[in-house]
């Protein structure tokens, strides 16, 4: 079974983001565990804590139909030893966060080099994170998302995605991530059904599709192998309505929330229609 969703918002209590995926008729649901632009933010209430769960039950949300996002200011691979000790800190609060949500992933950029160390150093830096925020919370899998590649982000290539996940420690708690619109743009041709069998393919291979914890579903204003990260609306930009129909009719991709993140969020109900209705 497909269960479909959006990235919505939390705005006003974390106890909101269930009712606002209700109201636009989602199966699955993402959303931020605080404000993405802070650093801090105040500790969940109880009240936020049981409003959020008593919610999620009412309208039918499992856990493992739930993609919380990290906040874009993390960088797990950053190069500064004070700056990285706060990304780590900033991590390890969201991954207690959703423990405490009940929840059991937490979706996030894996992290940059810019410019200032070797791919190898970042990428063993942010296993080194991912170890680091496993020992100190519970129940929680640390999701990696692939990149578009854009600037010094990694995590663009299967390649390296499987390399952070050989070094992190405990395999049960480390999953991946796949957005539509970033595999495009790092590369990998999904539109076309050969290239998409052929990506898939590869995917599996390197990276494995047992580590597949959840998809961001997003057009792409920007084509192939242009490593620029720009989301677009269903069918209003480079893919075409073909890779959705792939997706949603792909039994590798039952049971994983599948969560648009297309920027216009007038239209995600209608979207969200459109992807089922592409059910054969």
């Amino acid at each position: 079974m497909k269960y479909i969703g959006a990235h919505i918002s939390a705005s006003g209590g974390v106890e909101n983001a269930p009712l606002n995926a209700q109201a636009i008729g989602a199966k699955a649901f993402a959303f931020f565990t605080k404000n993405q632009r802070q650093w801090f933010a105040s500790a969940y209430t109880t009240q936020n804590i049981d409003l959020f769960k008593a919610r999620c039950e009412e309208f039918g949300f499992s856990p493992d139909y739930i993609l919380p996002h990290s906040s874009y200011l993390i960088n797990l691979g950053n190069p500064g030893e004070e700056e990285i000790k706060k990304s780590r800190q900033a991590f390890f609060d969201e991954m207690n966060r959703c423990e405490q949500l009940g929840l059991n992933r937490l979706n996030f950029h894996p992290g940059s080099h810019l410019n200032l160390i070797p791919v190898d150093e970042c990428l063993d830096r942010i296993a080194e994170s991912i170890n680091m925020a496993l020992d100190r919370t519970n129940g929680v899998t640390a999701v990696l998302e692939n990149t578009a590649g854009q600037g010094s982000n990694l995590g663009h290539t299967f390649e390296q995605l499987a390399y952070i996940i050989d070094k992190v420690e405990d395999k049960s708690r480390v999953g991946v991530c796949l957005d539509t619109a970033h595999t495009l743009a790092a590369g990998y041709e999904i539109r076309i059904r050969d290239a998409y069998d052929d990506t898939f393919r590869r995917f599996d291979e390197i990276v494995g599709f047992r580590y597949l914890r959840g998809m961001h579903i997003n057009d792409s204003k920007k084509e192939l192998s242009t490593r620029v990260d720009r989301h677009d609306s269903i069918g209003k930009g480079v893919m075409n309505l073909d890779l959705f129909s792939f997706i949603v009719n792909d039994p590798r991709f039952d049971d994983l929330p599948l969560i648009l993140e297309t920027p216009d969020e007038t239209l995600w109900a209608e979207e969200i229609q459109m992807l089922y209705a592409l059910i054969k």
